[in-house]
């Protein structure tokens, strides 16, 4: 028998990683409730990427079909010129398997929903959570709430993570990020990386016909952290003025756009407590270089269940939980860290890396995947 089976799990929070925990604990017998300050289970305006690391887990939890008819399957990672606008290499997704590809957030946190619904997951909306204890017992909207597991799936400012760990101050990256969306009718299912000097965008098309735009720059005026702080559309085309004209035309479509600081924190120091754990942001906020936010949680949120699951106790299943995730998520951060270096050259360096990637696509197209392997091909559910 499992040892999931009838434990009352409460998840805090009803984004990415805390909808695919509540979905993984359902699946192996607990009685889940999510737990979401707002008003919907929602999200606007903004895509992601789903590496066949993130997949694999979604998959084994039985969303394969669902997932396939809510994303675009991406064929390739094109990296470009912003100056010129011309393609410097083009490295290929097609064999990758599980498939990868681009979502709107929305779409996926729908596919999550419906899973959990199916599964028997309740969800609390408008939900305000207070006096949380160690041993996951909680204040939720006036009523004391007495799960055997507390799971804190929510986010950047997390208030879990503040009960388990120690106040740990982030510190601002020198860089800012604008996300937003365009209508397009240019549906190529690739990922390109449009590189210049202090800056870089990031474009791929989700489906409805629009183009998702990530777009960070380098700068020492601070921005306040979080996704949802409007900007005028207009500092985002300035930043990127002098670029060559695809990227000028993408960006003159505009209507909307946010912005937000980046900032890097420490990865948590404890994912656990007494009867509580933290996953995802909470636990590993992380720079968008890599396109794993979303995937280590999902990750995270598979390895938990599976973990409390397993083991002979819960303590014991929250302990294993973290020696398998801690190195791994720490490396992931770190390699994203690296990329915004990367993304950013100028002078000779930039010339001889655009060279170097050109001599790769050539030469050796395969390799730039298989420095990706240890990330790509990890399998959470083996």
């Amino acid at each position: 028998m499992s040892q999931n089976q009838s434990r009352d799990i409460a998840v805090i929070g009803g984004g990415i990683g805390g909808l695919t925990a509540a979905l993984a604990f359902a699946r192996s017998g607990a009685n889940v409730t999510v737990y979401e300050q707002a008003p919907a289970l929602t999200e606007v305006g903004a895509g992601l990427q789903i590496t066949p690391n993130g997949a694999r887990a979604l998959d084994a939890l039985g969303l394969a079909q669902a997932l396939a008819a809510s994303g675009v399957t991406a064929q390739a990672v094109v990296p470009m010129d912003a100056m010129s606008s011309r393609e410097i290499t083009r490295f290929d997704l097609s064999t990758q398997s599980p498939q990868y590809r681009f979502y709107h957030r929305a779409a996926l946190i729908d596919v999550l929903a419906r899973a959990c619904e199916g599964a028997g997951v309740a969800v609390k909306l408008g939900a305000q959570i207070t006096g949380l204890n160690p041993d996951g017992s909680f204040e939720g909207n006036g009523a004391t709430v007495r799960p055997a597991l507390t799971v804190g799936a929510d986010g950047i400012h997390s208030v879990v993570r503040r009960m388990i760990n120690k106040p740990s101050e982030p510190f601002f990256t020198g860089q800012v990020a604008w996300r937003a969306t365009i209508k397009t009718t240019k549906t190529d299912p690739v990922a390109r990386i449009w590189m210049a000097p202090g800056r870089h965008m990031v474009t791929y098309p989700l489906i409805g016909g629009r183009l998702n735009i990530v777009a960070v720059q380098q700068r020492s005026q601070w921005a306040e952290e979080g996704w949802h702080h409007s900007d005028d559309p207009g500092n985002l085309r300035m930043a990127f003025a002098d670029c060559g004209w695809e990227v000028k035309s993408i960006l003159g479509e505009v209507e909307k756009t946010n912005l937000w600081g980046l900032f890097r924190h420490p990865v948590a120091e404890n994912w656990h407590v007494g009867s509580v754990a933290i996953l995802g942001d909470a636990a590993h906020p992380t720079l968008p270089f890599l396109a794993q936010g979303a995937n280590l949680a999902i990750e995270d949120a598979y390895a938990l269940a599976r973990c409390c699951d397993a083991a002979a106790s819960l303590d014991a299943g929250l302990r294993n939980y973290q020696v398998q995730r801690r190195a791994r998520v720490a490396k992931a951060i770190e390699a994203a860290n690296k990329n915004a270096r990367n993304y950013h050259l100028s002078g000779v360096q930039r010339r001889i890396a655009h060279a170097g990637l050109r001599t790769m696509g050539k030469v050796a197209p395969a390799a730039f995947l298989n420095r990706l392997s240890w990330l790509y091909d990890h399998d959470v559910t083996a």
